[in-house]
């Protein structure tokens, strides 16, 4: 009856969201994005991806602190690879309903800082503080999932053999947004 019970308050909870729940105070947001995701199927053969898991907290509403990790991998068939990494704290800011232009959609900004590096076999290298700002819109496809977009500018400074490198990533990330305790007690006190 227990089990009933918690998995009736877990659908609850999935369904009753609307835009605004998904970003407020006590939920997680866990998930990634992707970009520069290439495979070439003529000569040369270029392989790239870049990965960032994330996880954050939002500490107020439609404000999130977390951290994240990076790894990137580019390579090409007769040529060098390069590989990139990073791990440090993250923070995003949602707009308030205002930011709506659609209906289950929100614009955010978000930050990063921490450690990173982007080495190149046989050529330039730059390990040091890696550092992120820009905008992105976040579309949520159920009351939990959302699919967003992201154009960020990325700087990294440091020590190696290039003491800056800096571009501007567009990358597609797909987030789950996890209730918290007291958002889990509301409904569940809304069932007694």
């Amino acid at each position: 009856m227990k089990n009933t019970k918690f998995l009736l308050l877990i659908a609850c909870v999935a369904m009753g969201f609307s835009t605004s729940a998904q970003i407020q105070k006590g939920n997680l947001l866990v998930g990634g994005n992707i970009a520069n995701l290439n495979l070439g199927l003529n000569d040369p053969k270029i392989f790239s991806v870049d990965l960032t898991p994330k996880i954050a907290w939002f500490v107020r509403d439609n404000v999130a602190l977390g951290g994240y990790a990076e790894f990137g991998l580019e390579t090409a068939k007769s040529s060098s690879t390069s590989t990139s990494y990073g791990v440090g704290a993250l923070g995003r800011y949602y707009a308030g309903p205002e930011g709506e232009i659609l209906r289950h959609g929100r614009f955010f900004a978000e930050a990063t800082a921490g450690f990173g590096g982007v080495n190149v076999s046989g050529a330039d290298d730059t390990n040091g503080l890696n550092l992120s700002v820009g905008p992105g819109f976040a579309y949520f496809i159920t009351q939990n999932i959302g699919l967003e977009v992201l154009a960020k500018y990325n700087g990294l400074v440091g020590l190696g053999s290039t003491n800056y490198q800096s571009n501007i990533n567009l990358s597609f990330g797909f987030q789950i947004y996890l209730p918290g305790r007291s958002t889990a007690k509301k409904v569940e006190n809304d069932f007694k």
